[in-house]
């Protein structure tokens, strides 16, 4: 994301720990100076307040791209450190292990790769080419030589891999340095499972998402399968600029909560998201037997949109751009994840004492 100058300004403000202008984006209380004139138009004064509201729409996107960069900067900055962490521990690893046999280090590692690391067959190549034929578009005579290439790199890394997990176990490799977490509140959002779960998982998720859609019942299965030891916690995240509804099927989902059928609201916007119009909103409320009359006041006066407005801004606190996302006790998945990938995070929180 390319921030403008003022942008990255109030950013570099941000981390050094000096508040800019806008209160809001520190999460202060306006200042006493808010009502104070800063123009007037034939003596009428037009003060701060008034040009704060008439700026509320550019205020609330420059806070989201503030709050989005401050998450890029904490992600960026923890892979560097776990990259070096890495690098680190392997060059300490080989070294012993060279030291270990009397060699050198590359000679230890051009010895494991002659041993281990095969030369990628004819067969190997056909599959590959036949496999990206279409990506590659080139006959399979002209560009042998670089899969072959590719293939004998992918072998030579797994090989290196291999080796370098087998030395870990050998010379007991203890890591210690934490995952990123961000702060993702859960408060008083819907949530399944017991709250006192040790793992919450919380999901930003968009009703006219077609990723969102199959991924609410994989996620689903989670406290399902793990009883008391998983909550899942939904947040709202409609992606206003590409999916026109989403913003009003939030709505709607948090209406059918204040009538404390936020799930069943929530299986029926999936089930049919095609159909989130105002109309079909009030008829999916009808086929749940709300209070109709609540439901559609609600609805209709947006009386849930301050809701949403929070969970935009938790989601861009903590780095989120897209959905579905997901948060295993504030790490972070994006994307769609097979239900193996996030049960073994969920496992791996289990086992870990806090």
């Amino acid at each position: 994301m390319r921030l403008s100058f003022r942008a990255a300004a109030v950013l570099a403000l941000i981390l050094s720990g000096v508040c800019p202008g806008n209160q809001l984006l520190c999460g202060q209380k306006r200042s006493s100076t808010a009502g104070k004139q800063v123009a007037s138009v034939d003596g009428v004064a037009i003060t701060e307040t008034q040009i704060r509201e008439a700026g509320t729409a550019d205020l609330e996107s420059l806070e989201l791209q503030v709050l989005k960069s401050k998450a890029s900067f904490a992600r960026r900055e923890h892979a560097i450190l776990e990259k070096s962490l890495n690098d680190l521990i392997e060059e300490k690893l080989l070294q012993s292990e060279a030291a270990r046999r009397g060699i050198s280090k590359e000679e230890l590692l051009a010895r494991e790769l002659r041993q281990n690391a095969q030369e990628p067959t004819e067969k190997e190549i056909d599959a590959f080419y036949k496999s990206n034929k279409q990506r590659i578009n080139k006959p399979r005579e002209e560009v042998a030589a670089q899969i072959k290439k590719y293939l004998a790199q992918q072998k030579e890394s797994g090989v290196r891999e291999t080796f370098l997990k087998k030395l870990e176990t050998e010379h007991r490799v203890v890591r210690s340095l934490p995952p990123l977490r961000f702060e993702v509140d859960a408060a008083g959002r819907p949530f399944l499972g017991p709250a006192s779960a040790p793992v919450t998982l919380v999901v930003f998720s968009d009703f006219q998402c077609p990723y969102c859609k199959n991924y609410s019942t994989t996620l689903k299965e989670l406290p399902k399968n793990y009883g008391k030891k998983v909550r899942l916690v939904f947040r709202q995240f409609p992606l206003t600029s590409m999916h026109r509804f989403a913003q009003k099927a939030a709505e709607a989902s948090l209406c059918a909560a204040e009538q404390g059928r936020f799930w069943e609201m929530h299986d029926l916007l999936f089930q049919d998201s095609k159909s989130l119009e105002n109309s079909d909103l009030k008829a999916k409320a009808v086929k749940l037997g709300l209070n109709s009359a609540a439901f559609n006041a609600c609805l209709d006066q947006s009386r849930t949109s301050g809701r949403i407005r929070e969970d935009i801004r938790a989601g861009a606190g903590a780095g989120v751009d897209g959905t579905p996302a997901l948060f295993v006790n504030g790490r972070y998945l994006n994307g769609v994840r097979p239900y193996e990938e996030i049960a073994a995070l969920v496992d791996e929180e289990l086992n870990t004492k806090r």
